[in-house]
């Protein structure tokens, strides 16, 4: 595999995917009024914003020692000597441009408040694991992903089809917030023993080992909990579609609850990304289902 293809960690791509999906199909108007420019190019936002965090993890890390040949789990570029740091420096700057131009792009058409948001989000994805103060190391990376790649991904892909936001939206971010966060929690539950060692302490390493998989199981859990309360308001019993995800999320759920810390949870962070992505192309599916429904009579939430 390209080692640009390997750094960008694809199995965690799900997470900016998933929301932007959610985001456009809760906007109030029909799927077939909805601007596909505007989707794809607030979709290339989200990638390139996940790519550039990862390539940053993956710079940062290798070049603080964090990353060792005690890691468990997919190897890193720049620890693994297949990129160098001024390469990959290079390759967070081309992410970030390329999530610059396509938000500026974006925010021409959907309104300039995007500007914002966007300069933010890149602050935020430097912010993460680069400074003199990462955040990543100081248990806040979860809070992070909850925000960008949950509720700002969410609402602002909704925010450029209708330029307002509904209760509706609002509630679908949440779910979303919740299943990026999972990601980073079982990745973070991986890492306990490396991190700790290399004085890197994320969330994981704060709450240990027990409580990190609670909390995991908590995310998954309010995820789904959500939807009642979407369904109650809105009247649209298509609102629980994104249920059939279960059993492709279970197997995460199982193996963070049960498995050593190891190799195994390699395997949960890849069917908790699975998962991820089915619960929200089936709450998409749901979301313009149940707009089509109400066009006729008014907008949804």
């Amino acid at each position: 595999m390209n080692p640009y293809v390997e750094a960008a960690r694809p199995r965690t791509l799900p997470a900016a995917v998933a929301p932007v999906l959610v985001g456009t199909a809760a906007a109030t108007r029909p799927l077939v009024t909805v601007s596909w420019l505007r989707f794809a190019l607030a979709l290339l936002v989200a990638l390139a914003l996940q790519v550039a965090v990862n390539y940053a993890n993956d710079y940062f890390d290798g070049v603080k020692g964090v990353d060792t040949e005690a890691r468990v789990g997919p190897r890193r570029a720049v620890a693994a000597g297949l990129i160098a740091p001024p390469a990959m420096k290079r390759a967070i700057v081309v992410a970030l441009v390329v999530a610059a131009l396509a938000g500026l792009v974006l925010a021409f058409l959907a309104g300039w408040v995007l500007v914002a948001v966007g300069g933010a989000g890149i602050l935020a994805a430097l912010g993460y694991s680069g400074g003199p103060k990462p955040y990543a190391s100081a248990g806040l990376g979860e809070v992070f992903v909850f925000v960008f790649f949950g509720l700002v991904a969410t609402i602002g892909s909704a925010y450029v089809q209708d330029g307002y936001v509904t209760a509706v939206v609002v509630l679908a971010a949440i779910p979303m917030g919740c299943l990026a966060t999972a990601l980073l929690v079982v990745n973070n539950l991986r890492d306990i023993p490396t991190d700790r060692e290399a004085g890197k302490v994320t969330l994981a390493v704060r709450l240990g080992e027990a409580r990190t998989r609670r909390l995991y199981v908590a995310l998954v859990g309010l995820a789904y909990l959500v939807l009642l309360p979407l369904a109650l308001m809105t009247a649209q019993t298509w609102l629980v579609l994104p249920l059939l995800s279960v059993p492709v999320l279970w197997p995460g759920v199982a193996l963070v609850r049960h498995a050593a810390i190891g190799p195994r949870l390699v395997d949960a962070l890849e069917a908790t990304a699975k998962g991820q992505l089915a619960y929200a192309v089936l709450f998409a599916v749901a979301l313009a289902l149940a707009t089509g429904v109400t066009s006729r009579t008014g907008a949804l939430g």
